[in-house]
Order: C-alpha cells, then sequence, then structure tokens
C-alpha cells in the first residue's frame, strides 16, 4: 500500500504517527483495542430533572444511585454487620466529612484505619475487575497514591497477597498518610462505578444550587446532556435574551433561590432590590410571596423584599414578552400576548369573550395606553442585569460546558435520550413544524427539526453579537422554553399570566400537553420514533424526562411495553408531595437495564436504599464490542492497521 505525498489518507497517517512512532507503538495499541473490545461494558447512569437539587442529586451520584452499598452487601454480606456495612458506604460517599466526625469523636485509631483500608481495597478490586489496568489508570484521582494504588490493585499469583497488603498498610499507617489515602480509595471506587453519565436535562431552577450541580458534573469526563426547557432558558439569559433573564430571576426569586443567583454565579441584585424597594414600597406583593422549599445559607433576605423584587422582575418580565411576541409574529402566540391585552384603568382582563378581575391591581410602572413599554428606570435596570449575567464568569463556564457537551437528543447503545418529546399528531404521526428562521427556516419533522433547532441554539450563544442571526436565534431561545411546539416544553402554553394575576379557577390555569404525551404509550409509535432516528424500533428505548411520574397515584415511569422510559420522578422538592418519590435513576450495565426508585433524603441518612428492579435483562453479557464505542474502537483499529502496513512497506518511516 503507497499514497502520493499529498493523500489525504497519507497525511492523515503522518498525524497517526506522531502518537505512534514505531511498529511496536503501533501493534501494542491494536492488541490493546482489541482485547478492551472483549470486556463487559461499562455501567451508564441515566438521570433527569435535577432541578438544582445539589444534595439530592450529590447523594445519588456518590452512591452510585445505591449500587456501591450493594457491592458492599454482596462481598461482606457474610463477614461484617449490617451497620459496619452501612458506614462504609458512608465513608465512601463522603470520606472527608465521614473521617472530620470520627475524629471529632476520638474514635480515629489506627486499628480502625488499618481495617478500612483493607475493606476499601476489597470493594475498589470488586468494582475494578471488569477494566483493564490502563482504564483504572486513567480513573485514578491524580494523587501521589496512584501508584500504590496501582500496585495494590494489581497482586500477581506469586506473591502472598494478604502479607503484600499489610506491609504496604502498616507503611502508609506510619507515614501518617492513612486519611489521605482513604480519600484517594474512596474517590476511586465512585469513579470506577460510573463509567458514562447521562443527564436527561432540566439542571436548572426550584431548587437551591444548579451551580453546585455543575461543578460536579465538570469533573466527569464521560458525560453528555441532552437540553432541557430551564436548561434553555439559562442558556438563553446567557446569550442575551433579557426575556429570559428576567425568567430565571422570576424563578429563583419565586422558590426563595438567592444562594444560585448571588453565591453561585455572582449577579448583582442589588439594583433589583432597590427598584422594588421603591417602587412597591406600600405593596404587600400577597401574590408573590416565595415558596420557601430550602433556606438561604449565604444573603438571606426578608420574605416581604423578596415578594417585591418577585413583582417587579415578573412585571419587568410581562412587557419584555410582549415586546418580543410583538417582534415574531411567526411564532403564532398571539393568544399569549395577554399583559397587552389588559384594561389596567379597570383591572380586568378579556378572555375567550369572559372578563376577570386581576388579583393584584396595582401596576404603578405600567402605562395603560402602552402597558409593555418600560419604564426609565426598568430599562436601566434590565441593562444592569444583562451586563451582570454576560460578565459572570462561572455562568458563562457552566454554560460553554453544556454547549460542548449537550444537545437536543443523543443516540448511544441503541437507545435515544431527549428531554421532552418529538412533536406528534394525535394520530402518531410526526408534527409538520415550521422553523422561523431567516436562513435555514422552513418545515421539518422528526430528527432534522431537532437537528436544526439545536444549530439555532448554538448560533444564539456563538454567533455574533447583535447579528440579525444571532439576535433570532436568541429571541428563539424563548419560544424553546415555552412555546407550544418546542421539543422542550410539550404544553398548548405556559400560564405564567394566568397563574400570577387571575382566580384560582383552574380552567383558566390548565396547560394541556401536546399529543405526544397521548400516544408515546404505544410500541407503534414508539418504534416509528426510534426508527427516524436510526435505531432499532425493536431493541432500541427512549429514555425522557420532563413530566414527572405520579407514582403516588399508580403511574408507571415504563411505557409503550418497555420501548420509553419516563425518569423523571421528583428529584425536585417541589414535586415529591405529587410523585410520593424522590426520583429515578436508569442503570444500564453489561447485565441488564435496572431502574432504581428513591425515597426522599433528609440530608442525615446516606443509605437509605433506593427500590430497584430489572426491568430488562439482556439475552447475554454486553460486551465493549457491542457499543458505540466498540465500533469506534473496529474504525480505530482499522487506522492503526493502515499505519502498520504503511511502516512495514517504507511508505511512512519509522520515529
Amino acid at each position: 500500500m503507497t499514497y502520493e505525498t499529498n493523500h489525504p489518507d497519507r497525511r492523515y497517517l503522518e498525524l497517526l504517527s506522531r502518537d505512534y512512532p514505531n511498529i511496536e507503538a503501533v501493534a501494542a495499541e491494536i492488541i490493546n483495542l482489541s482485547a478492551l473490545r472483549s470486556l463487559p461494558k461499562g455501567t451508564e447512569y441515566f438521570f433527569s430533572d435535577l432541578h438544582g437539587e445539589y444534595d439530592s442529586f450529590l447523594r445519588l451520584l456518590r452512591s452510585a444511585s445505591g449500587m456501591i452499598k450493594a457491592k458492599i452487601d454482596l462481598i461482606f454480606e457474610k463477614s461484617i454487620s449490617s451497620n459496619d456495612r452501612n458506614v462504609l458506604a458512608t465513608l465512601i460517599y463522603y470520606p472527608e466529612r465521614e473521617i472530620k466526625l470520627l475524629a471529632q469523636e476520638n474514635e480515629l485509631d489506627d486499628e480502625w484505619r488499618r481495617i478500612t483500608i483493607y475493606r476499601l481495597l476489597l470493594v475498589c478490586e470488586a468494582v475494578s475487575a471488569k477494566y483493564t489496568r490502563e482504564t483504572v489508570r486513567s480513573k485514578m484521582p491524580g494523587t501521589h497514591f496512584d501508584y500504590i494504588l496501582d500496585e495494590l490493585l494489581n497482586v500477581t499469583d506469586d506473591i502472598n497477597r494478604d502479607y503484600y497488603f499489610d506491609e504496604i498498610i502498616s507503611s502508609i499507617l506510619d507515614t501518617g498518610i492513612a486519611d489521605e489515602f482513604i480519600t484517594a480509595v474512596c474517590s476511586l471506587i465512585r469513579s470506577l462505578t460510573i463509567d458514562r453519565l447521562h443527564i436527561i436535562g432540566d439542571i436548572f431552577d426550584r431548587g437551591p444550587r444548579a451551580d453546585k450541580i455543575m461543578d460536579e458534573l465538570m469533573t466527569f469526563d464521560h458525560i453528555d446532556v441532552e437540553w432541557g426547557n430551564h436548561d434553555i432558558s439559562w442558556m438563553g439569559a446567557a446569550s442575551g435574551n433579557t426575556t429570559l433573564i428576567a425568567n430565571v430571576i422570576r424563578i429563583a426569586l419565586g422558590y426563595n433561590s438567592y444562594d444560585v443567583l448571588e453565591d453561585g454565579y455572582g449577579l448583582n441584585l442589588r439594583p433589583l432590590s432597590v427598584f422594588a424597594s421603591e417602587v412597591y414600597a406600600d405593596d404587600p406583593c400577597t401574590r408573590f410571596y416565595p415558596h420557601t422549599l430550602d433556606d438561604v445559607v449565604y444573603d438571606s433576605v426578608d420574605l416581604s423584599l423578596t415578594a417585591k423584587m418577585h413583582k417587579a422582575i415578573a412585571v419587568i418580565q410581562f412587557k419584555l414578552e410582549g415586546q418580543l411576541l410583538r417582534r415574531h409574529p411567526e411564532y403564532a402566540m398571539d393568544d399569549r400576548r395577554l399583559f397587552e391585552k389588559t384594561d389596567f384603568r379597570r383591572g380586568v382582563i378579556a378572555i375567550d369573550g369572559k372578563e376577570y378581575d386581576l388579583c393584584d391591581k396595582n401596576f404603578p410602572t405600567v402605562d395603560p395606553d402602552d402597558p409593555l413599554k418600560l419604564t426609565a428606570q426598568e430599562a436601566e435596570l434590565v441593562r444592569i442585569l444583562a451586563s451582570s449575567f454576560h460578565h459572570s464568569a462561572k455562568l458563562n463556564s457552566h454554560v460553554k460546558f453544556l454547549y460542548a457537551r449537550g444537545s437536543m437528543y443523543r443516540c448511544e447503545n441503541g437507545n435515544l435520550l431527549y428531554h421532552g418529546s418529538i412533536p406528534m399528531n394525535e394520530d402518531g404521526s410526526f408534527r409538520e413544524v415550521r422553523l422561523p428562521f431567516a436562513d435555514g427556516g422552513g418545515i421539518y419533522h422528526g430528527k432534522e427539526l431537532l437537528d436544526r433547532i439545536g444549530k439555532a441554539v448554538n448560533r444564539a450563544y456563538f454567533g455574533v453579537f447583535g447579528s440579525p442571526e444571532q439576535t433570532e436565534a436568541c429571541d428563539f431561545m424563548w419560544y424553546l422554553w415555552c412555546g407550544p411546539d418546542s421539543p422542550l416544553y410539550g404544553k398548548d402554553k405556559m400560564a405564567f399570566f394566568e397563574r400570577t394575576l387571575l382566580p384560582d379557577e383552574k380552567a383558566l390555569k390548565a396547560e394541556h400537553y401536546t399529543p405526544y404525551y397521548s400516544v408515546n404509550n404505544s410500541e407503534e409509535v414508539c418504534g416509528r420514533i426510534l426508527a427516524e432516528f436510526g435505531l432499532d424500533p425493536n431493541r432500541g428505548h427512549i429514555i425522557n424526562g420532563h413530566v414527572p411520574v405520579l407514582r403516588a397515584d399508580g403511574q408507571s415511569p415504563i411505557k409503550a411495553g418497555g420501548r420509553l422510559f419516563v425518569i423523571d420522578g421528583g428529584i425536585s422538592k417541589a414535586y415529591q408531595i405529587k410523585t410520593g418519590i424522590a426520583g429515578y435513576t436508569l442503570i444500564y450495565d453489561s447485565h441488564s437495564l435496572r431502574l432504581a426508585e428513591h425515597r426522599p433524603y433528609n440530608g442525615m441518612d446516606a443509605n437509605i436504599t433506593p427500590k430497584v428492579s430489572v426491568v430488562e435483562k439482556m439475552d447475554r453479557r454486553v460486551n465493549v464490542a457491542d457499543t458505540d464505542y466498540g465500533a469506534e474502537l473496529v474504525l480505530r483499529i482499522a487506522e492503526l492497521r493502515s499505519l502498520l502496513a504503511a511502516y512495514r512497506d517504507g511508505t511512512i518511516l519509522e520515529k
């Protein structure tokens, strides 16, 4: 095999030769990759709708949704007590905290350390068994203990294992580094337990610390995010959409989540506080008191002031939404232009021919003749808030991560992942949706619709700021947040106006799901969706969230004969009264698909064991060769074989 000097394949092989400079290096990598394909696939974890619940999510993540405890029980069930197994599990989840507590209680001695290290090494051996030595090394915590861990996990048969362990553990104790070593082993166990992490949307809003969740997610190498409408809202805010800036602030204030705004992202709420105090000084703002699901830790604000700030930003959002809809009649959302249609002189709104009195009639910043016009103070406040979002380094770092690891959907290992829905008609056919873009607009459905939307989402943040294309895409981010044909929203309307200003009449506030949610229990429809995305309709699965599964009402997360899993089970405290549980984790290992159903977490008992059920058992153990990654390795091996041939015939010279 020979190539011309400028042949593309030769240029690629020349680049590849930089990593594999000779025949021996190429041959060794071919052997390594071939061996890797024969190993069992790593375990994938699927989470959805985290909604800022950092403590609960961290517990699920660090416990591998109860799988670490299950592994401990399997190893030690006959040798140590249930209480000791619980203590060991909690140590693995939170080593720094537990070691500190033991020290305070004077229970930290070398005997405890010796026994604990030995037990941790047994757990580490068990969870690392299906990985190559190189893979285990790559998951090590990157400390000076990596070499010791590598040695301890790879004791050869000709060495007295117990004696070897005792000698190394004694040295660790003698040198006074046992506590740090224990922390490193715990970190490695956690890292080995979760091979791939899938987040099926809605990281943000309602809960107190979405920023901390993002910090944790960014420590994972193998992770993807399928955007939810709450993520899109924050991404749009970071892109400069002032309507969504008002939206994310309003939701945070509505749940008393100052910490994520001020401590998390350093956003300047002082001007909003001053403005609200002045404009609504004598207004009780009764309808705007926040839900207090969590305590503010860093900057507690009086609830009456929070209510005033909440009302101030809500009124601004009403105005900005109305302006956006006025700019975009192509969104076909005239029925949502309620604020500008309100008679503020009389304090009424006519909907479907019937008049309703507003529950709150004090709007000092609203011009009855031009309700959507911002006052000079409001306009300046919006400018300040937009600048604060633009200059938040932490927020933009997180948003860039969402773009780098995120998408509208993902196909992996026969599974189709998306947050909300695929626009459908009532007969189960794909709905044709017109996208309102000057370039690339048109009518699309299914996969191509989501692909086109994904490009617009990227253009909103990475386009030339202020250009017509970027502005158009940035406005469209609001439509994705709440538009009736948005795959991320999936309802006919968002009744923000009705919930805020109208009486408690259910018919007014009802938000009706789009047809997807009435046809998605059909195996035929789910098969059609899987086929649309190039997956096997008889073996593939759809995994999404967005709509909480009301287990308390007998609903099941498994639909369409096992073709669809809806894994929003209520990690968010705001939903747990309705769902009756505290979230789901879908777990896909080499043997089966399992569903973990979690109970509410009170912050005390870290070993609340989830209810785990096998929902599909594999016909045979799934190896890496059976996965998408295995297919990539086949291509990689073929490329390396081409390089090997080029070395052998002299087309490319060894280095």
